[in-house]
């Protein structure tokens, strides 16, 4: 059983960054594949990032490639996304996600999720 806590989400301007955690409980956490995912409104769950347990293998969607990085800190439980150069269309609730096994973009495989945290970019 895994636990997700989010934070790190708020107001930033247009260019701005922000870094958002995603604390996990329980002590198998560096076996799990963990994924970052975002609801806007309107829209569907979308995919953001994916980091294998070890972190040797790590996906990102095309939308946020070169300006998001998705990171893991095994003795902390913690996963991360760092933001940068954000846009408006960012705009959304930001989830973490764990899953046993491999890594992936489908949020359907997911067992586990946290609460999620509000992104805000204004134009």
């Amino acid at each position: 059983q895994v636990q997700l806590v989010e934070s790190g989400g708020g107001l930033v301007q247009a260019g701005g960054s922000l870094r958002l955690s995603c604390v996990a409980s329980g002590r198998t956490f560096s076996s799990y594949a963990m994924g970052w995912f975002r609801l806007a409104a309107g829209k569907e769950r979308e995919f953001v990032a994916a980091i294998s347990w070890s972190g040797g293998w790590i996906y990102y969607a095309e939308s946020v490639k070169g300006r998001f990085t998705i990171s893991r800190d095994n003795a902390k439980n913690t996963v991360y996304l760092q933001m940068n150069s954000l846009k408006p269309e960012d705009t959304a609730v930001y989830y973490c996600a764990a899953k046993d096994g491999y890594s992936s973009g489908d949020y359907s495989v997911y067992e586990y999720w946290g609460q999620g945290t509000q992104v805000t970019v204004s134009s």
